[in-house]
């Protein structure tokens, strides 16, 4: 994926990490799957919402009459946010939902507290499909489908994995696009490593900061945090001005409320 491909995933996955304890997360990565698996299968569907000579309010307004009453509306809402990018290729376009899918099933592994298991369970699939014929045989029969492949996936993990490891290889070895199920597999547990170093912090500021204000804050996070941070920043004019930032449990606040509630909280006492 290159050139206007590379740049839209790049910027649909920072939007996708500050969704974050929304509304129908839990549900958003099978119905992303899902909305991939119908696009694999209509190119004409796929090539009309890809298509950079539409405008993106028309693209995004027949993905709503397509999807609206069988999806939930946080699904709708990054389908839309995918056709209002500009896509290289329709092929490009169904990757990009694809990847969209596996970061939406990373984070609510995160969120539970299974990102680390799902990492090593990926890995572990990888080395048993290098270990086996029989086992890469049966994954790679173009005379099976995709959902026959997914059931293979759910009996060989079915009690010894999470939900999401036998979610993401199961779409994985059915949608192979070409590519050897070693490297897809592989890439797999490359995005759940990226997304267990991803941390998101909630910055709270009086006026909107601009590109370098928030590079700076970010590169200032990460090296304090010891791992990539990301900024989901808010608008509060109640802090008056400098910044608020919260990353997990922690608090930083610089702000001049804060300040003056501790002048206060001086003069009294």
């Amino acid at each position: 994926m290159l050139g206007a491909s590379r740049s839209s995933l790049s910027e649909l996955s920072d939007w996708l990490d500050g969704q974050r304890g929304a509304e129908g997360l839990s549900g958003l990565p099978a119905e992303l799957f899902s909305v991939a698996d119908l696009l694999d299968r209509e190119k004409t569907l796929r090539t009309a919402l890809a298509d950079s000579g539409q405008s993106a309010d028309s693209r995004s307004e027949l993905a709503a009459s397509l999807l609206a009453s069988r999806v939930s509306p946080l699904t709708l809402q990054v389908l839309q946010e995918a056709v209002r990018r500009r896509w290289t290729s329709d092929s490009d376009f169904l990757l990009g939902i694809e990847s969209l899918a596996d970061q939406a099933a990373f984070m609510v592994a995160d969120a539970a507290g299974d990102l680390d298991a799902t990492e090593g369970e990926i890995f572990r699939f990888g080395r048993a499909i290098d270990s086996s014929p029989d086992l890469q045989m049966a994954l790679t029969d173009p005379s099976l489908s995709a959902q026959a492949k997914a059931g293979i996936v759910e009996d060989l993990l079915r009690d010894r994995s999470t939900a999401t490891t036998r979610l993401v290889l199961g779409y994985g070895v059915g949608h192979l696009h070409g590519r050897r199920i070693d490297a897809v597999v592989d890439d797999l547990a490359d995005a759940a490593a990226r997304q267990r170093q991803r941390i998101v912090a909630e910055v709270r500021v009086a006026q909107r900061l601009d590109a370098e204000q928030e590079r700076r804050l970010s590169e200032a996070l990460s090296a304090l945090k010891g791992r990539r941070v990301r900024l989901n920043v808010a608008i509060d004019p109640a802090v008056l001005g400098g910044v608020h930032v919260t990353v997990g449990d922690e608090v930083i606040d610089g702000t001049v409320s804060a300040r003056l509630e501790q002048a206060r909280r001086t003069m009294l006492g």
